[in-house]
């Protein structure tokens, strides 16, 4: 068993959000996820984090396939991230002992959850939970940290569009505001 670096479970324990980096995918992308500070399967100090993709939640391109990636946990401020760490990537079988106790918990984070009331059936039947354990590896924290803009533009979605905003009645056309 690796020990967990206190600035990882601190860090990701606060974070609504982790930046997730699988090999072989061009970007990272932003998850929600559950932490667990004491995961039930082997007891690794510091805790795991827990995903859900599939239909209808997250989707992270070979994050399922991956056997690691790399985890990187935003600062409160939204200012830059505080550490960025790896991870190893292992699938929550439904009906085990683990499945029945981190569903719970992310069932009450998981935000605008459609039937909740049927989302863990669902979640075993279509969808993969994801165990986010981490190796004590950190890739990046304090002077490793890039001190430039990483921003990128956004990738091609079908979501977006080029177009003019539609006639309002009533708009005040251009000019500034007083």
């Amino acid at each position: 068993m690796t020990e967990v670096p206190p600035l990882v479970s601190e860090a990701t324990r606060k974070a609504g959000v982790i930046w997730v980096g699988v090999p072989g995918q061009p970007r990272a992308i932003g998850v929600w996820h559950q932490w667990h500070d004491a995961p039930p399967a082997d007891g690794v100090p510091g805790g795991v984090s827990y995903v859900v993709i599939g239909p209808g939640e997250q989707p992270v391109h070979g994050l399922a396939a991956a056997t690691t990636c790399t985890v990187s946990v935003p600062s409160s401020d939204k200012r830059g991230r505080i550490v960025t760490w790896r991870a190893a990537v292992s699938p929550v079988r439904p009906g085990t002992p683990e499945w029945d106790a981190v569903i719970p918990g992310m069932l009450t984070k998981r935000l605008n959850l459609a039937a909740a009331a049927t989302a863990a059936e669902r979640w075993a039947r279509q969808c993969t939970v994801l165990r986010l354990a981490p190796t004590g590896e950190l890739a990046e924290a304090g002077e490793t940290l890039p001190t430039g803009s990483l921003a990128e533009p956004p990738p091609p979605s079908p979501a977006r569009t080029a177009t003019r905003v539609p006639f309002t009645l009533h708009r005040k056309r251009g000019g500034r505001v007083r």
